[in-house]
């Protein structure tokens, strides 16, 4: 699964999620920036930083970390990353480091060379597996941990999800994009279920219809389904079907329909 990626999203939409994660107040997020940033020279990639929008340099800048493999080099390259930086941007703001494990068994410490620097109060690791009951009750830390939700309980865990998300979010877009969210979630922790099969197990019938299922389509893994279905939609055509009916009948977006179509006018 694309854990990286998923990650970044999540922070990008949700900072809010972030500070609950470090124990912090979600309204912190206000004060942040989230971004992500290449160091030069040895071309490194930080997962992600929240750079205050401040000028008050108590204000802590956060290098954060998703470590879901084993990698005994992983804290070589996470303090040569920070301390490069440190050099190139001349940032005056003190410096903290999150890393983010699946469970504490993926962590390799490497300790003859960082006991002392995993020591200090500035370096946070968390292991979600480990969240206390109080912070686990979140609705955002709830999507965060079905990330590592066993294949057997998350259709059900990714349901209970929505319909939280779909009580408690009063903002439209904001739910929304937390239902995309957990979407992908489940479309890439379950690789090798079929469309049919998400879909009874997520409990969603407009599961196809979200950006998220059409990625899908475009990456291939359901690619030569949707060749087939769109070449019988000019024969369906004049057969005097509507782009409504087709897609009914086809189980597609309306819109796939729509732009195949015009295709053929």
């Amino acid at each position: 699964m694309k854990t990286d990626s998923i990650f970044y999203r999540l922070f990008q939409e949700f900072p809010s999620i972030f500070f609950e994660l470090i124990g912090s107040s979600p309204d912190t997020a206000i004060g942040y920036e989230f971004t992500s940033l290449e160091v030069k020279q040895l071309a490194f990639r930080m997962d992600g930083l929240f750079l205050p929008k401040t000028e008050d340099f108590n204000q802590p800048f956060y290098l954060v970390e998703v470590q879901f493999q084993p990698d005994k080099k992983f804290y070589r390259r996470l303090f040569s990353e920070l301390f490069i930086y440190l050099k190139q941007s001349e940032i005056l703001y003190p410096w903290q480091v999150v890393v983010i494990y699946p469970q504490r068994k993926v962590e390799r410490e490497e300790r003859i060379q960082f006991s002392e620097i995993l020591a200090l109060n500035r370096v946070r690791r968390i292991y979600l597996d480990e969240l206390d009951e109080e912070i686990s009750s979140s609705l955002g830390i709830k999507v965060v941990k079905l990330i590592i939700e066993k294949e057997d309980n998350v259709g059900e865990k990714a349901k209970a999800l929505v319909k939280q998300a779909q009580q408690q979010l009063t903002d439209e877009a904001i739910k929304r994009n937390l239902i995309d969210l957990i979407e992908t979630i489940i479309v890439y922790k379950l690789p090798n279920k079929s469309r049919e099969e998400i879909e009874a197990m997520f409990g969603l019938s407009e599961l196809k219809q979200t950006k998220v299922y059409q990625e899908a389509f475009e990456e291939g893994e359901l690619k030569g389904e949707l060749k087939a279905k769109l070449a019988t939609i000019p024969e369906l055509t004049k057969e005097g079907l509507s782009i409504e009916q087709i897609a009914r009948v086809l189980k597609l977006p309306i819109d796939f329909v729509e732009n195949e179509s015009r295709k053929y006018q």
